[in-house]
């Protein structure tokens, strides 16, 4: 009896440690979450008056690459060419509600953010692709609207790429993208 019940504990011992898997490490670029109006997950639920209503107008989920002494644009990444806008996979924009941007209206849904950077102005691409990884697999054919905006020169480096929104007015706000010392300007109005 004491041999079986050995025997049970070892074959227990060894299916628990062959099915156990270790987590892999960190990304070295982490994900996050800009909305607007800001904080509005948090606010839905813990102040409702703040934001004004019970409906977000974006989200953006995506990878916040770290510029670690690099040159980055024109360089890490390249003038002219279609960009994932960070690391990873390509980010991914919520409108909760019809849109319009640079006079461009957008449906309600899910979409690619991307960007074809250049020195004076980007192109910003909402492309119905989602779940790519970079932009490895972009087809131009996906896309649902481009949109041109201007390069601002940043005060301060931007040491992280970032996107926040900026409310103008209740209908309207406008998504910052930025990194190094590159800011575009992005403007968004409900329809």
């Amino acid at each position: 009896m004491k041999t079986v019940t050995l025997l049970f504990g070892l074959l227990c011992l060894t299916l628990t440690a062959t099915t156990a898997q270790p987590f892999r490490g960190l990304d070295k670029s982490p994900m996050d979450m800009a909305y607007y109006p800001d904080d509005y997950a948090h606010d839905r639920k813990f102040a409702p008056a703040k934001i004004g209503g019970d409906k977000a107008m974006v989200r953006v989920t995506y990878t916040r690459p770290a510029k670690n002494d690099r040159d980055v644009f024109g360089k890490l990444v390249p003038y002219g060419k279609v960009w994932r806008m960070g690391a990873n996979e390509a980010p991914e924009i919520k409108f909760y509600q019809n849109v319009t941007i640079g006079g461009k209206k957008i449906p309600a849904g899910n979409y690619a953010l991307l960007a074809i950077p250049n020195e004076k102005e980007w192109t910003i691409i909402f492309s119905s692709d989602l779940d790519q990884w970079g932009a490895y697999s972009y087809n131009e054919a996906l896309d649902v609207a481009r949109v041109n905006v201007p390069v601002q020169k940043a005060d301060n480096v931007i040491e992280n790429f970032s996107i926040q929104f900026v409310k103008k007015d209740p209908k309207n706000a406008t998504m910052n993208i930025g990194w190094d010392t590159t800011i575009v300007a992005v403007p968004i109005s409900m329809q």
